[in-house]
């Protein structure tokens, strides 16, 4: 029997006759390394990713996976498990076993009288919004249309409605998935609450999630846009940015970013959403943003939200070489802020940006234990995302994050952001679980004992 590129976790060869077996059994499509859809199929948006698996499954549907999870575990194969969107650790992919694909997997479905919407496991956040927004509703995702809802979602799912109605985990109210043996549970409150509560910010752990049925709500237009001031005052600007945030109403989250402007020139810029019913009281209350020193640009209007949800799109295109750390920092302090300011001053690509997020609001005032997705304190959450485009930077790159990052550990506390993490960062996964870390294992070691689903934010399941 001819050998094949698809491995076993041992090293062997998975027989040509099998391999067709399964796409005999298949709706969607199966791609194989001598395919002509194989190199497209294979790269992610992270291009500091580079894997070569053994084969794809485009799935068509929830049967296409349970047809693809049966044969990776009949078979001892590495699975990886991806979504409609990107993954800065690159966990979407894996070298010689098979990769679950439900990009094909984008329907998404409003229910206006429940302000419900049904959303498949492949989908964007592009492709939620521009449904949704037709019934004038809005769920709370991130802040990059490109992004896709699954791994948003079971990270936690943090973006410019958090403040007021809390993480996306928060307002999923029901998921499908597929179990490490192949079957299908649904996971809500009431049927397997246990399942549901891990899902909601465990990662990709305990299944892969087929679909999602989130909570919307009214939300059409938005007042939003940017306000870019020069680099030299970034250190004035991120102090009037903690003031003002100390009392801003949770209608309204603002992210500050020491980035680049498109033609190169180093800036410090304030990115504000108000939500809010009353768009002239947004204006009011945003103004004192635009005065925090002399601005270079501000643009700052109504808009409507699918167009908040693009407006840092170009920002991270694909195909560029990425490496994230971050780190949440109590108040903010005068000291930190020279830290952030000081680092700022290493980034030597004009693709890079250090951000300085602020969630506190709706998601703050629920317990730890609420779900899995432990971090709801009101702290700053400082990110270090180096983008560049040439392979020969990467080890500059990578050292740069990681010594900003280093820096500003006098000031952090143990918290991580779980969808903000690289590759390879497995003492901060775990810390990201915070004091959910032990019923999370002791779930993990109920749903998949054997550690099937091990190529995410992993958690090792209980002794």
């Amino acid at each position: 029997m001819a050998s094949t590129t698809l491995k076993d976790r041992a090293g062997k060869s998975i027989p040509h006759d099998k391999i067709e077996t399964l796409g005999k059994n298949l709706r969607g499509e199966m791609i194989q390394p001598s395919g002509a859809a194989y190199e497209d199929a294979r790269h992610i948006w992270n291009a500091l990713i580079d894997k070569k698996p053994g084969l794809i499954v485009k799935c068509s549907g929830a049967a296409d996976v349970v047809e693809a999870v049966n044969f990776a575990r009949e078979n001892d194969l590495i699975l990886a498990v991806r979504g409609g969107g990107h993954n800065v650790g690159g966990r979407a992919i894996c070298d010689d076993g098979l990769v679950v694909d439900l990009s094909e997997m984008r329907g998404v479905h409003v229910d206006p009288n429940t302000r419900t919407v049904r959303v498949q496991g492949g989908a964007t956040l592009g492709d939620v919004d521009r449904e949704t927004h037709l019934f004038g509703l809005a769920v709370p995702l991130g802040v990059i249309s490109k992004t896709g809802v699954g791994g948003l979602t079971l990270g936690g799912g943090v973006g410019w409605l958090v403040r007021k109605y809390g993480p996306t985990c928060d307002n999923v109210l029901e998921m499908e998935v597929i179990q490490a043996d192949g079957t299908v549970k649904t996971a809500n409150s009431e049927e397997n609450p246990d399942l549901y509560w891990a899902l909601c910010g465990g990662g990709g752990n305990f299944g892969i999630v087929t679909s999602f049925l989130y909570q919307a709500y009214p939300i059409s237009q938005v007042l939003g846009g940017l306000i870019v001031y020069p680099r030299s005052a970034a250190g004035k600007v991120l102090r009037g940015y903690r003031e003002f945030m100390a009392s801003a109403p949770e209608d309204l989250t603002v992210y500050a970013g020491l980035i680049c402007t498109p033609d190169g020139t180093p800036a410090t810029a304030i990115i504000p959403c108000w939500s809010g019913a009353d768009l002239k009281k947004g204006e009011m209350l945003i103004e004192p943003l635009m005065s925090l020193d002399v601005p270079m640009m501000v643009a700052v209007q109504p808009m409507p939200f699918p167009a908040m949800q693009s407006i840092l799109d170009d920002a991270f295109p694909s195909g560029t070489r990425n490496y994230w750390k971050s780190a949440f920092v109590k108040g903010l302090p005068d000291k930190a802020i020279d830290v952030i300011e000081e680092q700022a001053k290493g980034m030597t690509s004009p693709l890079s940006g250090l951000l300085v997020e602020y969630y506190g609001g709706a998601g703050g005032r629920k317990d730890a234990h609420q779900n899995a997705f432990a971090q709801r304190q009101s702290d700053f959450c400082i990110g270090f995302m180096p983008q560049w485009k040439d392979p020969a930077e990467d080890q500059a790159q990578i050292a740069w994050a990681q010594s900003a990052w280093q820096a500003i550990q006098p000031f952090a506390s143990d918290g991580y952001l779980l969808n903000y993490l690289s590759a390879g960062e497995e003492e901060a996964i775990q810390a990201a679980f915070g004091p959910n870390l032990q019923r999370l294992r002791e779930l993990k070691a109920r749903y998949d004992p054997k550690n099937f689903f091990s190529l995410n934010q992993n958690i090792r399941p209980a002794a």
